[in-house]
């Protein structure tokens, strides 16, 4: 008995559209909520893509900050090497005999170079 009253509301809902004559006709208010639920739906879809395409974003800044962050203690160490390594030339400058022997390096130096580049 029951699996005939679901047969009939089964039957009940899929001819429900249709009445004597032909098909249900839709009044216009019918089909302007229909068109509002489908914009509405295409909507949360952009909605919902935009949403990704932002967390996507934030990903990436925030793994460019700590790049840049790494970058930065990196040129804080590295100018802290440079900075002990000038103390040291100015120490070697200041002594006359130093100066001589760091004169006759660099002619030395650029005089192969000449030869070097004359010989290419």
């Amino acid at each position: 008995m029951n699996s005939r009253r679901d047969y009939r509301s089964n039957r009940a809902a899929l001819f429900d559209g249709i009445e004597e004559g032909g098909i249900r006709a839709y009044s216009s208010h019918e089909i302007d909520e229909l068109d509002n639920d489908r914009a509405i739906d295409g909507l949360q879809d952009r909605v919902n893509i935009l949403k990704r395409l932002t967390g996507d974003i934030n990903e990436e800044v925030e793994t460019h900050n700590r790049l840049l962050d790494r970058m930065g203690h990196d040129m804080d160490a590295s100018r802290g090497v440079l900075s002990g390594t000038v103390d040291r030339f100015k120490m070697v400058f200041e002594k006359k005999s130093s100066r001589r022997m760091a004169t006759l390096v660099a002619s030395f130096l650029a005089v192969f170079l000449l030869i070097y580049y004359l010989t290419k």
